[in-house]
């Protein structure tokens, strides 16, 4: 499995999350050529909560959030809008640790349902989100924005999810 998950709320495997993350964290890695068996993430499924405490400890923001995640290795691009080189596995045969994730029930459930998604789109897009986030994509500065938000598009689109930035 590409995905570890630690479930700290149940109501994350009503929904199948195991099946959902694998899916989006695979396509993901294909998207970009990377081998899927190359690569390990771990994820928390918790709620807002336990993400908010997360949110405060290493962002110092005290509320609760959809996603957050931990690369493993700083692998950001210096130029705004460029793409980051991809990670390379150390031990050959062994998945090398991509960082971390955890991703919340309840905000996410809220999101869904007030923007009419189901909630697997929903958290089908906030983990391709947050594998993009590992592999250094992020979404501060415009170019990387429209470069991140256009993988998503595309990555969501092959997994048959709608575009989640065109309403």
């Amino acid at each position: 499995m590409l995905t570890e998950i630690v479930y700290e709320e149940s109501r994350w495997q009503e929904i199948g999350l195991e099946r959902i993350a694998e899916s989006a964290a695979r396509a993901t890695l294909s998207h970009l050529g990377l081998g899927v068996g190359d690569y390990q993430i771990g994820l928390l499924a918790c709620d807002d909560t336990r993400i908010a405490t997360l949110n405060a400890e290493f962002r110092g923001k005290a509320s609760a959030t959809n996603v957050l995640s931990w690369p493993s290795e700083e692998r950001a691009p210096e130029v705004p809008g460029a793409v980051p080189a991809p990670p390379v596995p150390m031990i050959p045969g062994e998945p090398e640790e991509l960082g971390d994730i955890a991703i919340a029930w309840d905000t996410c459930a809220r999101e869904a349902r007030d923007a009419g998604r189901p909630m697997a789109d929903h958290v089908t897009h906030l983990i391709v989100h947050g594998v993009l986030h590992l592999l250094g994509y992020d979404h501060l500065r415009d170019p990387d924005a429209t470069l991140m938000e256009g993988l998503e598009a595309e990555i969501l689109g092959k997994l048959g999810v709608p575009d989640p930035y065109r309403d």
